[in-house]
């Protein structure tokens, strides 16, 4: 699976930098000078990182053999992407990334099916988006009440108080 780790937007001066909206929790790693990156459309890469900075709180990057502005315009909206094969797991075991995430088939405590994760958001609180054939839930992601989560059995456990996952059985 491919991971959106950012976007690049405009060039920035003349000699070939742009600016790249980040989308990732570490980018000194995913954008240090050498990293080759895949892109999407995949005709606009593989990238190599030739250098890297921040201004005024905003990535600049210059990519090997983009040494212009026009070259750097042509790059504007491309997604840079890194396989989910290439992540190591969190040291964490309480942690999650999204990807392992989404797809997992939820049970509740008794092991009945009840929908699958087509998301997960970052709103404030972590919330599970949980697509059920009544349509979608919100789960907080929190241990009381997503106590088990099996990653290779490809499933997690939703101990939901009435009406979390079905509105219509709220008490």
């Amino acid at each position: 699976m491919q991971l959106v780790v950012g976007r690049i937007g405009r060039p920035h001066g003349l000699r070939g930098d742009v600016s790249v909206e980040v989308r990732t929790d570490d980018p000194e790693e995913r954008f240090a000078p050498g990293s080759a990156l895949a892109t999407n459309p995949a005709s606009a890469g593989p990238l190599v990182v030739g250098s890297r900075r921040w201004h005024s709180g905003v990535l600049l990057v210059r990519f090997e053999g983009v040494d212009d502005r026009d070259r750097a315009e042509a790059l504007r909206g491309v997604m840079l992407v890194i396989d989910s094969a290439d992540i190591p797991p969190p040291e964490d075991p309480d942690e999650f990334y999204d990807h392992q995430l989404i797809g997992l088939t939820v049970l509740t405590p008794e092991g009945e099916r009840v929908g699958e994760v087509s998301d997960v958001l970052h709103h404030g609180q972590d919330l599970l988006v949980v697509r059920r054939p009544a349509g979608e839930a919100y789960v907080p992601f929190v241990k009381a009440l997503v106590p088990v989560i099996d990653l290779d059995g490809g499933t997690l456990v939703v101990d939901a108080p009435a009406g979390l996952l079905d509105p219509d059985t709220a008490v």
